[in-house]
């Protein structure tokens, strides 16, 4: 068999990373884009480049920070301690957050771009009719940003899937609990088991393909709205 166990588990244990960090972050970067694209606040600015700041640093800057701070001296891991939870570093609940935060502007990006197409033109008219922030928000603007939820939940899961320098740094490399794809990849080359590095690596990148080929496909096939 081309995969063994602990590839099975490897790939197991990314799709639920993945499924649960995209859900997590709909549910997060949804409010965050739609401040973002609605405020007149002088935090805009800092808070839209806080958001970014994944983009640009280094992932294992971040799981450094990650692992800091969520560490027995930092002032996550002892608000965990407090709180029962015991700490994050080198657990799949701290997977959880390292995955959020990396992925965080891949989500948050393509919701604050759906909600500034939109306009405010049907937000008026739907307010014109007496329906309330909550209503309009629900009914009008989240419908009308249905392509933008898309692309947010096929980037943030895609990339979460991909991901190495934070999990690694966040994580470890504890096999069925927080050994991921891209680690496992890693163990293999270095290893020198490069057939299954082969059949790993080559799942991952089909992956992103036809995940990039769906979204692209999705974009040329969309009706035009909010022009």
């Amino acid at each position: 068999m081309p995969l063994g166990p602990a590839d099975l588990a490897a790939i197991w244990l990314t799709l639920k990373l993945a499924t649960l960090t995209t859900l997590l972050l709909l549910l997060l970067g949804t409010p965050i884009a739609w401040w973002l694209a609605h405020t007149r606040s002088r935090l805009k600015a800092p808070v839209s480049a806080l958001v970014a700041l994944p983009l640009v640093l280094p992932p294992t800057v971040i799981g450094f920070y990650l692992l800091v701070g969520m560490g027995p001296n930092g002032p996550i891991g002892q608000l965990t301690q407090s709180l029962g939870l015991g700490l994050l570093p080198f657990s799949f609940a701290g997977l959880v957050v390292g995955s959020m935060i990396y992925s965080l502007p891949f989500v948050v990006q393509p919701l604050h771009n759906a909600f500034v197409a939109m306009g405010t033109r049907p937000l008026e008219v739907a307010a014109t009719l007496r329906a309330g922030p909550w209503d309009r928000f629900f009914t009008v603007a989240l419908p009308l940003a249905r392509p933008g939820l898309f692309s947010a939940g096929v980037l943030g899961f895609a990339h979460t899937v991909g991901e190495f320098g934070v999990v690694l740094m966040i994580g470890g490399n504890i096999p069925e609990k927080t050994r991921v794809v891209s680690v496992q990849i890693y163990d293999r080359v270095e290893a020198l088991e490069y057939a299954q590095a082969h059949w790993l690596a080559g799942g991952m990148l089909a992956f992103s393909f036809l995940i990039l080929l769906a979204l692209y496909s999705s974009r040329r096939l969309r009706p035009a709205w909010g022009n």
